[in-house]
């Protein structure tokens, strides 16, 4: 038991996975309510899951707010920091699979289905990225050179630096907080901590050297400044009131890459569907994406060439040619050879459905659509030698009156 006490980071691995053995065992009492069978295999991946994924973020965040209240122990803290930048950027990464949060389309592009834009105005990615940057510049100076040997003027710079990013923090939690993304607030919440956290550290830091070097100035201005720096209580102020000139050079850096000086405000204002959006989006369209044609239809504009609006179960829907060919294609098979449609029909439900609800990208969509593009020609033909008037018959595809399945 003591050696787990010398090594905090695997007892907290240790308290994790032993609780996710816990919930997977709580799981297996319940299937047995439910006659329902779990093999070992199944309990520890569900055990490993629930332990990795679920349970430590909530631990590392636990553990976090410890070291802030209790300031002891802080070369120990710093390896749960790292722990924290590291799996939380990995976490959050993993969740942002589960979200259909499109981080390339600004507020004024056409979405489909559940599809949101992104919470950040895609122009600013350069100052957001660049303002993270700083702030965990800031931190790691601060945490890891003693005091001893850093001059209290780069100490408030530091400290000034680590704002930014807490300030990047703060606006990202308020910007997505909601019922269904507050988990994607974890994260940027245990930054808010760690940096409140070494900055307390450092301040008791200073007030426990016994030697304080104080160097005087000739003029008094300077010496009162000096004096100012060397008081460890008045950094957090002082670092507040140093961030905005240090914001100001960044900005100024930041001209030569094309940012203007209010992309730092615009960066969450110039977004649509979130709590800080100044924009109104366009309504999202409707894509069955049952079908592959149809998806494929929601590629880039380019490369699909969409025609108009069709209207399928009652929902508008993107129109390409591709589209209308293969629904009139399918319009003649039910038509001429109702049993081997019925087959082909089957065929699709079973093996076509489950690819077509994977895509969501436009890209992959691309490649959808020119997969099909085979298919499309053969259908193309089979319709020129089946219909008298085959055009009339794909230009009235998913018109109003029209009702029809798409392959």
């Amino acid at each position: 038991m003591d050696w787990l006490k010398k090594h905090p980071i695997f007892l907290s691995i240790v308290v994790s996975e032993g609780i996710g053995i816990i919930l997977a065992c709580c799981g297996i009492i319940f299937s047995v309510f439910t006659q329902e069978s779990i093999e070992l295999d199944g309990f520890l991946l569900w055990s490993f899951i629930i332990g990795s994924f679920f349970i430590y973020p909530i631990l590392l965040t636990i553990i976090n707010t410890y070291y802030l209240l209790r300031i002891k122990h802080f070369q120990t803290s710093r390896f749960f920091d790292l722990i924290t930048f590291i799996l939380g950027s990995i976490y959050s990464l993993l969740v942002l699979v589960f979200y259909d949060i499109e981080f390339y389309a600004d507020w004024n592009v056409v979405l489909y289905n559940k599809q949101v834009h992104t919470p950040i105005w895609t122009k600013a990615y350069p100052t957001v990225i660049c303002l993270i940057i700083v702030g965990l510049i800031g931190y790691f100076l601060l945490a890891y050179i003693k005091l001893r040997k850093m001059p209290p003027l780069m100490t408030v710079l530091c400290i000034s630096a680590m704002y930014l990013g807490v300030m990047e923090c703060i606006l990202w939690i308020m910007q997505i907080a909601g019922i269904g993304y507050m988990i994607l607030c974890l994260f940027p919440l245990n930054c808010i901590i760690i940096a409140i956290k070494v900055l307390r550290y450092k301040i008791l830091e200073w007030k426990e050297i016994e030697e304080q070097e104080k160097k005087g100035f000739k003029n008094q201005f300077l010496n009162k400044c000096n004096q100012k720096l060397m008081n460890a209580s008045c950094w957090p102020i002082a670092g507040f009131v140093l961030m905005w000139p240090l914001l100001g050079i960044i900005m100024c850096i930041l001209l030569l890459f094309n940012q203007q000086p209010d992309y730092f405000i615009k960066s969450y204002l110039e977004t649509g569907n979130w709590n800080l959006s100044q924009r109104v989006s366009p309504q999202n369209i409707y894509c069955d994406q049952h079908y592959l044609c149809t998806v494929a239809a929601g590629g880039h504009e380019k490369v699909v060439k969409p025609l108009r609006l069709g209207v399928r179960h009652n929902h508008e829907v993107i129109v390409n040619r591709q589209l209308c060919i293969a629904n009139a294609f399918e319009q003649i098979l039910e038509e001429r050879v109702p049993r081997i449609h019925k087959h082909i029909r089957h065929f699709y439900d079973t093996y076509g459905f489950p690819i077509a609800k994977a895509i969501h990208s436009p890209w992959i969509a691309d490649l959808i659509y020119f997969i099909m593009k085979p298919l499309e020609w053969i259908f193309l033909i089979v319709i020129y030698c089946c219909d008298v008037k085959p055009e009339n018959r794909i230009a009235v595809q998913y018109l109003p009156k029209v009702k029809g399945e798409t392959l």
